[in-house]
């Protein structure tokens, strides 16, 4: 494991005031994955925007786990959608323009 690829989770905790339950909420439900070495945890950093997204949710907004969860399927189902009218737009500008 690659040390620039990966968060001490137990600092990261510290210096944010988020909780370590709170992380661990999230990954029990899926919604982020934690990677342990030697009795530490740590977290990807690929997955720090995702975690800040969720924290900002639960503390700003009061949006339980379960709650976070359905947001995050509704905005992962509405940008496969936007693709899908991309591509579709796509396939009709090029049967007008034959």
């Amino acid at each position: 494991m690659q040390t620039t690829d990966f968060i001490v989770l137990g600092e990261y905790c510290r210096k944010t005031d988020i909780e370590m339950s709170f992380i661990e909420l999230l990954a029990d439900e899926g919604l982020i994955d934690l990677q342990f070495e030697d009795g530490v945890q740590y977290l990807s950093v690929s997955q720090l925007s995702d975690l800040e997204r969720y924290a900002r949710w639960h503390y700003d907004l009061s949006i339980n786990i379960e709650g976070i969860d359905a947001i995050r399927h509704l905005l992962t189902r509405m940008e496969k959608m936007r693709q899908e009218i991309y591509l579709l737009r796509k396939r009709i500008a090029a049967y007008d323009g034959e």
